[in-house]
């Protein structure tokens, strides 16, 4: 940030001010629209060439906020969408697909959603050439990426200038905030979704009054058709099918920040909000300080991470975390908080509020009135001379027998880590080695993980 930038943003500025200055930061210029329609005018070329000449009937388009005149100043995605007849088979339409973008990109390699689609480069934009089907009603559709064009007339319809204004500065927003991206590493707000939102309210300080006042679950139905319900904090329901929540990716957590910082905007108005900054890596000095203040026992499970993309790979290392975390918990080592992080190697960290357990463990029966069920509890354990027990305590048969791990560093290094629930990508991983990093052991996570282990140890909302 400039020190002019580092000025206003401590200088108190009204809403309208911090609002203008990042319609102008925000909103592309001339030169920058002319390149990227540049592009996008070449590769929508070589894709209409590649597919025509292998079905005729096919067309392409270009999809997304660059296509719509939504997308923020310094993006550089540009989605080409390649339409099959409906009547294509699916094996056509991957096989083609792929043929037809690695020949208007050669440069591409291919990457997996719900088919394959070639994702690369060219000239400095990113670039994704997807196939799909098409079709006359976004009901019809036959694979999830087939409602993009859908979306892109809907919003293309309805945005005038002064909307896709706000939906930038919402876009600069939420991405300040940390809570922009529909990827599932992120769990937040896409640019469909985004755009919806400033639509359904009318603006971008609309959408703030709204969401400050949110209270969960949030249900919006923009073109008053949904037929389904959902269980999710946040319920948009996709104005070109009634079936979708646009925002079930959305986690409780980047719900309750949206408000959180909405109302702080509300308040106080800042740039700094608008303004996303990687905090500086955690020094070693910083490490040991926090872990003497904290007095828990931070335990860290590092191993080498399983070749996938990150939609793939982040969805295993949650449901790692908490399959671990609920072992954890049901051994009584008492889980205060966590988190995981990957680059080259994953880390899954956990911090401890009981390290350690007493050799015993208490382990309750039924109700000595429910006869059956007590009968063969007490049968159970009446000769095992292992246990104390059983007695009564209260109306309950209960024993005390030895605990298999007594301390979590055990229990996260023995065999009974696999008895949880993991990623099973994950669990290969771990079963290939892993090493478990404890309290200031965390020092060999600085120099790969320094700027998230401060995010951990200095958590703000």
């Amino acid at each position: 940030m400039t020190e002019e930038g580092a000025d206003e943003t401590a200088e108190a500025m009204s809403f309208e001010a911090v609002t203008e200055a990042i319609r102008r930061e925000s909103t592309p210029d001339t030169t920058e629209r002319q390149r990227l329609e540049e592009v996008a005018t070449t590769l929508r070329a070589r894709a209409t060439a590649a597919v025509t000449e292998r079905v005729p009937d096919a067309d392409v388009v270009q999809v997304g906020s660059t296509a719509r005149n939504t997308w923020v100043s310094g993006d550089r995605d540009i989605d080409i969408f390649v339409r099959f007849p409906p009547e294509t088979d699916r094996d056509t339409l991957e096989r083609v697909g792929l043929e037809v973008g690695h020949e208007t990109l050669p440069s591409g390699h291919e990457e997996y959603a719900e088919h394959p689609y070639v994702k690369g480069t060219y000239d400095g934009f990113d670039i994704d050439i997807v196939p799909c089907f098409r079709l006359e009603r976004a009901s019809d559709i036959r694979s999830a990426v087939d409602r993009t064009p859908f979306h892109n007339r809907y919003l293309d319809r309805r945005l005038d200038e002064t909307l896709a204004d706000d939906s930038r500065i919402t876009k600069q927003f939420l991405k300040g905030i940390d809570v922009y991206g529909s990827d599932l590493r992120t769990a937040g707000f896409s640019g469909y979704l985004t755009e919806l939102l400033v639509l359904e309210y009318g603006g971008f300080r609309p959408l703030l009054e709204a969401a400050a006042d949110w209270h969960p679950p949030v249900e919006l139905d923009p073109e008053d058709h949904g037929s389904a319900s959902f269980d999710d904090p946040l319920v948009v329901i996709d104005p070109t099918d009634p079936t979708r929540n646009v925002a079930a990716v959305c986690s409780p957590a980047n719900v309750a920040r949206l408000q959180h910082y909405a109302r702080a905007m509300l308040a106080e108005p800042t740039l700094k909000y608008f303004r996303p900054a990687d905090p500086d890596p955690l020094e070693p000095s910083e490490l040991e300080t926090h872990l003497e203040r904290r007095g828990a026992t931070s335990l860290a499970i590092r191993f080498d991470t399983p070749d996938l993309v990150d939609d793939q790979l982040y969805p295993q290392l949650y449901k790692s975390l908490d399959g671990i975390a609920r072992g954890l918990d049901a051994r009584g080592f008492d889980v205060l908080r966590k988190t995981t992080m990957a680059a080259d190697t994953a880390v899954l960290l956990f911090d401890l509020g009981v390290p350690r357990r007493p050799k015993i463990e208490r382990h309750e029966g039924p109700p000595v009135h429910v006869r059956d069920h007590a009968e063969g509890f007490f049968a159970a354990y009446v000769d095992d001379d292992s246990v104390y027990g059983p007695f009564i305590d209260g109306d309950r048969y209960v024993v005390e027998r030895e605990r298999t791990c007594t301390s979590a560093l055990e229990f996260l290094e023995s065999p009974r880590l696999f008895d949880v629930s993991l990623g099973a990508h994950v669990e290969t991983a771990l079963d290939d080695g892993y090493t478990v990093l404890v309290d200031d052991e965390l020092t060999d996570l600085l120099e790969d993980f320094g700027p998230a282990l401060r995010r951990y140890f200095e958590p703000t909302p």
